[in-house]
């Protein structure tokens, strides 16, 4: 049985999409942004939207049943190479021993302010297998 989950971010209302879909033992975590959602604010920094975005990765991850240590694949996706550095420093800080697949993409996002966006698929129960 497939299961979605919210972040309460109104984006997901008005694009039509989850955080997350849980199937079966995979977690599905889409493109988040570094918006602080109980506060609806973008820090201008990229590592502190860094941070806010593995924050609501994370708590996505664990209302599904998971962690972080479960992330298999990881994507990022950066406006611009001058943010790369704070990107891979929070980057390195959470996933440098876990060490998922990853790519990395230079584009454009809907927004002036969003400098990054992570993407994640995990596995339930991926960091004890």
């Amino acid at each position: 049985m497939v299961r979605r989950i919210s972040s309460g971010s109104p984006f997901e209302a008005r694009i039509g999409y989850s955080r997350a879909v849980v199937d079966r033992d995979m977690v599905y975590v889409s493109g988040t942004t570094g918006y602080d959602y109980a506060t609806m604010t973008m820090p201008q920094e990229a590592a502190a939207q860094a941070r806010n975005a593995f924050a609501t990765i994370e708590k996505a991850l664990v209302e599904a049943g998971a962690s972080l240590r479960d992330v298999v694949r990881v994507v990022y996706y950066l406006v611009d190479m001058e943010d790369y550095d704070a990107l891979v420093g929070v980057a390195g800080y959470v996933f440098g021993d876990i060490r998922p697949a990853a790519t990395m993409i230079v584009c454009g996002l809907t927004t002036p302010e969003m400098k990054l966006e992570i993407e994640v698929t995990a596995r339930i129960g991926a960091a004890t297998s």
